[in-house]
C-alpha cells in the first residue's frame, strides 16, 4: 500500500475488508436485535429466588441466561468491529457505546444468578449436577462453585455489574486519545519524500537503514507522547486503582491473584517466568552486543534494535502472497486446517489495511455466530505483517475449532492458551522461511534475525511488560502513589536489568510504558511468553513425534474452554505448571543467535 496518504475507510475496496454479514446482513437487523434483547431483560425476573426450587426452573434460568449472553455478543461484537474501522466514525461510535451500555444493563439483570447458584445447598446443587440434560453446563457450574469465596451478595454483585461501564472508562478514554486523537505528524526521509508517522508504520519505519532517520521517527514519535504523558500516566494510574477496587471487592488481597485465579493459574508459573528470565538475560545480552557489531555502531539505541541485521535484502510480500506463504508454512498441521483457513484470509476474514481512524495494531475477534474476525494493518514492505498475519491466524483457528466442537458454555478458551496458538503458528513460519531460503545466506541471515527478534519481543519483552505490570499494581496493593514520575521512573529500571549496559537507555523510553495498551487489560502480557514457550515446546513434538503430535494439537484446539488452560496444555503435552518450557525457550534462542553469528561470520562479515 502507498503510505504516502493513508486512505479513508470510504477508499479501501469491498474485497479487503472483513464481511460482517454473516452477524447482519443490513444494520436494521442490529437494531432490531438490540431491542429484542432490551425487551428480554426483564425476563430475569422469572428466576429471581427460584433457581434452588427445581431442576427445571434451575436449567430454564441457565438457558435464559445463555441465551442473552449468546445474542448480546452478537451484538457487541459488531458495534466493536465497526467501531474499530474508523474510530473518528460518530454513528460507529454510538453503536459501540449503545452495545457497551447494554452490556452492563444485562449484567445487572443477571448479577443474581452467579450468587443464587453458589446459594443453593450443596446436596440440592450435585442433584443437579447429576441430570443428563446438564451436560453443557458442567464445567462452567464447577467453575462457579470454586469460585464462592470470592462471590458476593446479590446486591454487591449487581452493583459491581452496575458500575462496570464507568469502571471502563480508563481503557475507553486511553483508546480514543491513542487511536483517534494523536497525530504524529509526518517526517521526511532521506529520499526527500515525505513520509506519514502512524501507529501502523511506527515499526516500519524504524527498520530504515539510514541510522539520523530512524532516531527521527522514534523521537517524533515519542515527542507526542510526552506532550500527552499527564494525562496518560493519569489514566493508567486509574486502570490500575481499578483493578485493585475489583479485586479487594472479590476478596482478593491484589489484582494478579484475581488475574491468576480464575483460571486456576498459580502463582509460581507467573513468578518462574520472572525468575527464569531475570537469572538467564546473559543470552539477550550477547545478542545485543553481536547486533551492535554487525551494525558497526559505537553503541545501541532502541532504534537500532529494528533495522534488520543484513542489509540491502528488501522484503515485499503483497496481501494474497502472503496467505500463500502462511498456508504453506501451516502444512504440517494438516490439510483441513490449512483449507479452512486460506477460504477464510481471501473470504472476508480479514480487514486487510490501514485507513485513517482505523484502531492500531492486529487482533482476531468474533463470537460463537461468527466468523472469526482479523483485524490487521497490513504493510507489505514489512515482514512483520506477514508474521502477525499468520499470528492472528493462529487465533482464528483456535476460534474455528473450539466453535465447532464446544457448546456455547465452554467454547470460549482463556488468553493463557490463545497465544499458544498464535505464536505456534509464528514459529512454522519462521522454520518455513529459513529451509526455502536455506541456499542463500543473505536471505537466511535475514529471516533468522526475524525469528530472532520474534522471540526477544514476544519473550523478553514480554516478560520485562509483566514484571512491570507486577510492580505497579504492587505499589497500588500497598496503597501507594502511582504518579507518571512513580510509573516511568519503574519502568526504568527494568531497562535497565533486561538491556544492562548492552543497550543505551534514552531518557524518553522510560514513556514506552505509557503507549502499551495491553496494561489496561491486567496480568495479560505474560501469557504472550508463555505462550511462546509453550508454543515451542509443541514445535518440537511436532518435529520429533509428527502425526502423533499434530493430533495432539488439534485436539487441544478443539478443547476450547471446557478445561482449565494449564490441563489443556497437558493434552498438547507441554507442562507449564514447570520452569522447563521457559528455560526451553531461552535455550532456542540462544542457539539461535548463535547460528546467526556463525553464518555472520562464515558467509556475511565485511
Amino acid at each position: 500500500m502507498d503510505k504516502k496518504n493513508i486512505p479513508t475507510r470510504q477508499d479501501i475496496p469491498a474485497q479487503d475488508c472483513w464481511d460482517l454479514t454473516p452477524l447482519f446482513s443490513r444494520e436494521q437487523d442490529w437494531e432490531t436485535l438490540y431491542t429484542d434483547l432490551e425487551n428480554r431483560i426483564p425476563g430475569y425476573e422469572q428466576f429471581k429466588d427460584m433457581l434452588h426450587t427445581s431442576y427445571e426452573l434451575f436449567k430454564a434460568g441457565l438457558d435464559f441466561d445463555h441465551d442473552m449472553a449468546r445474542d448480546l455478543e452478537k451484538v457487541y461484537t459488531y458495534a466493536h468491529l465497526k467501531n474499530d474501522e474508523d474510530k473518528t466514525n460518530d454513528p460507529a461510535d454510538d453503536l459501540f457505546q449503545r452495545a457497551v451500555n447494554l452490556h452492563t444493563r444485562v449484567s445487572d439483570a443477571a448479577s443474581f444468578i452467579i450468587p443464587q447458584i453458589q446459594a443453593i445447598p450443596q446436596t440440592t446443587l450435585a442433584v443437579f449436577l447429576k441430570e443428563s440434560s446438564i451436560g453443557a453446563y458442567g464445567f462452567y457450574l464447577e467453575k462457579i462453585i470454586r469460585n464462592i469465596p470470592h462471590t458476593r451478595n446479590a446486591e454487591v454483585e449487581q452493583l459491581l455489574a452496575m458500575a462496570g461501564e464507568c469502571l471502563a472508562a480508563p481503557r475507553q478514554i486511553f483508546g480514543q486519545l491513542d487511536n483517534a486523537d494523536l497525530n504524529f505528524g509526518s517526517l521526511i526521509d532521506p529520499d526527500g519524500k515525505s513520509q506519514p508517522l502512524s501507529h501502523g508504520n511506527f515499526t516500519l519505519l524504524l527498520s530504515h537503514k539510514n541510522r539520523d532517520f530512524r532516531k527521527s521517527v522514534f523521537t517524533q514519535y515519542y515527542e507526542i507522547y510526552a506532550r500527552h504523558k499527564h494525562t496518560i500516566a493519569a489514566s493508567l494510574c486509574a486502570s490500575v486503582k481499578k483493578d485493585l477496587f475489583y479485586a479487594r471487592a472479590k476478596h482478593f488481597s491484589h489484582a494478579r491473584q484475581a488475574a491468576l485465579y480464575k483460571d486456576n493459574i498459580a502463582d509460581t508459573v507467573y513468578d518462574n517466568l520472572i525468575s527464569s528470565v531475570r537469572e538467564n538475560l546473559t543470552p539477550l545480552y550477547a545478542y545485543l552486543d553481536f547486533r551492535k557489531k554487525a551494525l558497526k555502531l559505537d553503541e545501541l539505541h532502541i532504534y537500532d534494535t529494528y533495522v534488520p541485521i543484513v542489509s540491502n535484502v528488501k522484503f515485499h510480500m503483497p496481501y494474497e502472497e502472503a496467505v500463500t506463504t502462511c498456508i504453506a508454512a501451516l502444512a504440517p498441521l494438516g490439510a483441513e486446517y490449512c483449507d479452512i483457513l486460506e477460504k477464510g484470509l481471501t473470504r472476508g476474514w480479514v480487514d486487510r489495511y490501514e485507513n485513517k481512524g482505523k484502531r492500531s495494531g492486529a487482533y482476531s475477534s468474533g463470537c460463537y455466530d461468527s466468523p472469526p474476525y482479523i483485524l490487521m494493518n497490513y504493510e507489505e514492505k514489512s515482514i512483520n505483517s506477514l508474521f502477525t498475519l499468520i499470528h492472528e491466524a493462529g487465533h482464528s483457528m483456535h476460534s474455528y475449532y473450539s466453535k465447532k466442537h464446544q457448546p456455547y458454555a465452554s467454547h470460549d478458551y482463556t488468553i493463557f492458551v490463545a497465544e499458544v496458538a498464535s505464536t505456534l503458528n509464528e514459529n512454522l513460519l519462521g522454520q518455513y522461511l529459513l529451509k526455502k531460503y536455506e541456499a542463500d545466506p543473505r536471505m537466511k541471515a535475514y529471516i533468522l534475525n526475524r525469528e530472532i527478534e520474534n522471540i526477544r519481543a514476544t519473550f523478553f519483552r514480554q516478560t520485562l511488560f509483566a514484571e512491570f505490570e507486577n510492580i505497579i499494581h504492587g505499589l497500588a496493593a500497598q496503597n501507594k502513589s502511582l504518579t507518571l514520575e512513580t510509573l516511568t521512573g519503574e519502568y526504568k529500571k527494568l531497562l535497565e536489568v533486561y538491556f544492562g549496559d548492552h543497550l543505551v537507555i534514552d531518557e524518553v523510553l522510560g514513556l514506552e510504558c505509557l503507549r502499551i495498551p495491553h496494561f489496561y487489560s491486567s496480568f495479560y502480557v505474560y501469557q504472550y511468553a508463555t505462550g511462546i514457550s509453550a508454543a515451542l515446546a509443541i514445535s518440537k513434538r511436532i518435529q520429533t513425534l509428527g502425526q502423533t503430535a499434530v493430533t495432539d494439537y488439534l485436539s487441544f484446539l478443539k478443547l476450547g474452554g471446557s478445561q482449565f488452560p494449564i490441563d489443556e496444555l497437558r493434552t498438547a503435552g507441554v507442562d507449564m505448571s514447570s520452569p522447563e518450557p521457559i528455560l526451553a525457550t531461552i535455550t532456542y534462542f540462544k542457539q539461535q543467535v548463535n547460528t546467526l553469528e556463525t553464518l555472520w561470520n562464515t558467509h556475511l562479515n565485511p
